[in-house]
């Protein structure tokens, strides 16, 4: 319970971490985005404005005759033109101009200056909060009383005799700029929460995935531990009771004294045997044993161990046979000990699970990249659906036949290790009730007329 609280925990974190990221990422992506919506509408306004403004003061300049006048041909251009101080008359007519269109579309005012900064006559939507000092800077943003921001730009007037007549400025109201802004602003505050919502969703299902290795990792050495703890005591509590028993007694003749010793003997071997395959399997996995590689004849560690495990099938009434189809020797760049271990293992668990009368064959072969080694039985057959199981340590397929045979349920793992450790593969098929077949592949030496070649030649050919 405890463990899956704390696995919990870190999910909770990995997801909060994550999420913590990922809003800090949308959030200056969101920033990004607003701001490159602004300074695209800001490049926009100017270039709008910089184009209205500059075909009214070319047209206006054309018809200045005389400083300090402005001429009545010019309310042709701005039919609501007012001179300051005067009562201005707002004429109706149809424009026709894209600069008088522009100017009467509510949006956009002009101020003309005299030489001296004097506000000297308004026209189109001029607002009437806005403050009549002159500022002669090129781009301004101004403020009216009520707060509504407007952006202008100045240009210097000239008379046809090109005698300086004073300034113009046009200039618009930011309101439409500001409430397009607005709802981009809102869309992505509305947007962040919901981004963020999903966002989290998604972390915590990718937390799951993340953590389900290390999950899984953890309940292997949870069973791994408690698979061993079981292997552990039951030679252990052998020996106990046998030296307890042998305690009781009042006293010992030789012939009970030798039986008692051979017992501990055995059960010690039985340990013996399962701490140096736990350290193998643990040296394969680090990889940090020492292996010396050399020249191996597949040929003769298959004949050797057809004649030592023949005591073994003779006792066990099974049938124990090679098939070399190879006419020449198989040869092979690895560690002659482990390959030796490697069939070894093979061997023995064939001839377990091989019922009496049934049959073991180990066949040769080769073809143009590998070496191939298969142990055939007609065993008891694996289970289709134990098929991704059989090579995990401590796992039987029969529990009861293997324990009563002396097997760890280390055989197949630390075979797996070797072939592993060999660049090579181990293949099971199998069939219920009418036996299995293991096969191994090991990739072939094709330089083995020239002599050995050292592991780093040997990773980099194959």
């Amino acid at each position: 319970m405890n463990q899956n609280k704390l696995f919990r925990l870190t999910r909770l974190r990995l997801a909060s971490w994550y999420a913590l990221v990922m809003a800090l990422i949308l959030g200056l992506c969101g920033f990004g985005v607003y701001q490159a919506i602004s300074h695209a509408h800001w490049v926009t306004l100017d270039r709008e404005l910089e184009s209205v403004a500059g075909t009214l003061h070319d047209s206006i300049e054309l018809k200045l005759q005389q400083p300090g006048r402005l001429e009545p041909i010019l309310k042709q251009l701005l039919p609501n033109i007012c001179v300051v101080g005067d009562k201005c008359i707002q004429e109706q007519l149809t424009f026709k101009r894209h600069t008088e269109s522009a100017i009467s579309q509510g949006y956009y005012y002009v101020r003309i200056f005299d030489n001296s900064g004097r506000l000297f006559a308004i026209a189109g939507s001029y607002p009437k909060g806005l403050s009549p000092l002159f500022n002669k800077k090129l781009w301004q943003t101004l403020k009216d009383d009520k707060g509504n921001l407007y952006h202008q730009i100045s240009f210097v007037l000239h008379t046809q005799d090109n005698r300086d007549w004073g300034y113009i400025q046009v200039g618009r109201s930011l309101e439409d700029f500001s409430n397009y802004l607005n709802a981009v602003k809102l869309i992505l505050m509305l947007g962040l929460p919901v981004a963020m919502g999903l966002v989290g969703v998604a972390s915590w299902w990718l937390a799951g995935l993340a953590m389900q290795p290390i999950y899984q990792s953890y309940k292997q050495i949870q069973q791994f531990t408690a698979d061993v703890a079981h292997e552990l005591r039951t030679p252990l509590a052998a020996t106990r009771a046998t030296v307890e028993s042998a305690l009781m007694m009042p006293q010992l003749d030789e012939t009970e004294a030798r039986d008692i010793l051979q017992t501990v003997e055995r059960q010690n071997l039985r340990l013996t045997t399962l701490v140096a395959d736990l350290l193998l399997l643990s040296r394969l996995d680090r990889q940090s044993m020492p292996v010396r590689h050399e020249l191996c004849c597949l040929n003769e560690i298959v004949s050797d161990l057809i004649e030592e495990f023949a005591a073994m099938a003779s006792k066990a009434k099974v049938s124990l046979a090679s098939l070399i189809r190879v006419h020449q020797p198989v040869n092979i760049v690895g560690n002659s000990e482990q390959l030796y271990r490697l069939i070894f293992n093979l061997i023995v668990n064939a001839i377990q699970y091989t019922p009496v009368g049934g049959e073991v064959i180990v066949i040769l072969d080769r073809n143009d990249q590998n070496a191939v080694i298969s142990v055939q039985d007609t065993g008891i057959g694996i289970p289709q659906q134990e098929f991704s199981r059989i090579f995990d340590r401590f796992y039987r397929v029969n529990s009861d036949r293997s324990r009563s045979t002396g097997g760890s349920g280390l055989g197949l793992a630390i075979a797996q290790a070797i072939v592993q450790t060999h660049y090579g593969s181990l293949t099971v098929q199998s069939e219920l009730g009418k036996g299995s077949t293991f096969t191994v592949r090991l990739p072939l030496d094709v330089t083995a007329l020239n002599g050995v070649r050292s592991i780093h030649q040997f990773k980099g050919l194959y």
